[in-house]
């Protein structure tokens, strides 16, 4: 197994406020469904499992499950940690955070995560996997903010 990460950071002004915003960021079920790829959030506490699918890496297609440490200081930043439960070994994780800020015309949000994957493929292949990855992640991400924005009845300033 060699280990790939990839990450990205975003942030936009949207024309809701932030406790909407926040409303759909603390809601497992929401980001579920906004979320390309991810199949469900279980939640469990401040504990979040989540289980995605049908990303295809150079051929080979993987459907990472992860379990994050959610810790939430409302309205303004949620931060996650990978975090699986004791004796359980997870070959992806995920690390980062959102941040709300009020802004004279919505909400100031946003965000970074660092992804990474353990895969059965050589060290060599890192520059390919990474690039793949990474246009995974920012397709994830453009969706997601159309749907955000969608669920929330916004639009990016």
């Amino acid at each position: 197994m060699t280990r790939f990460t990839a990450g990205t950071e975003a942030s936009a002004v949207i024309t809701a406020s932030r406790e909407e915003v926040w409303a759909l960021l603390e809601d497992p079920d929401a980001i579920a469904e906004m979320t390309p790829f991810v199949k469900r959030i279980t939640a469990d506490g401040d504990h979040w499992t989540w289980e995605l699918g049908g990303i295809e890496v150079l051929g080979k297609s993987v459907s990472p499950v992860f379990t994050e440490r959610m810790d939430f200081d409302e309205p303004s930043r949620i931060e996650f940690t990978h975090d699986p439960p004791a004796g359980r070994t997870e070959r992806s994780a995920v690390e980062g955070w959102y941040d709300l800020a009020e802004h004279d015309q919505g909400t100031l949000l946003r965000t970074s995560l660092e992804i990474c994957l353990d895969l059965p493929l050589p060290r060599l292949s890192a520059k390919a996997v990474t690039a793949t990855m990474k246009g995974v992640v920012a397709k994830m991400g453009d969706r997601f903010a159309d749907n955000l924005l969608a669920r929330l009845g916004a639009r990016e300033v």
